[in-house]
C-alpha cells in the first residue's frame, strides 16, 4: 500500500477535526433550560464556507478510505 495515501488520510483527518472544532454550536445552552429552537437561521459568510469545506474534507476522507481499503485487499 502507497504510504502517501496513508499521509494523506492523515492530513485529512487532522483538517477536518480542525474545521469542525472552528464551527460554531448551534443551540448552545438553551435547550437544557427549556428554551425552543424555534428561530431559523440561516448560515452566512464564513460560517457557510466552514460548513462546506467540512461536506468537502468528509467525502475526501471517505473516498480515500475506500481507495485504501481497496487496494490493500488486493
Amino acid at each position: 500500500m502507497p504510504v502517501y495515501l496513508i499521509i494523506a488520510q492523515i492530513i485529512l483527518a487532522v483538517a477536518l477535526i480542525g474545521v469542525l472544532a472552528l464551527q460554531t454550536k448551534g443551540g448552545g445552552l438553551g435547550g437544557i433550560f427549556g428554551q425552543s429552537d424555534g428561530v431559523y437561521r440561516t448560515r452566512r459568510g464564513v460560517e457557510k464556507t466552514l460548513f462546506q469545506v467540512t461536506i468537502v474534507l468528509a467525502v475526501i476522507f471517505v473516498v480515500l478510505s475506500i481507495v485504501i481499503v481497496r487496494i490493500s485487499s488486493t
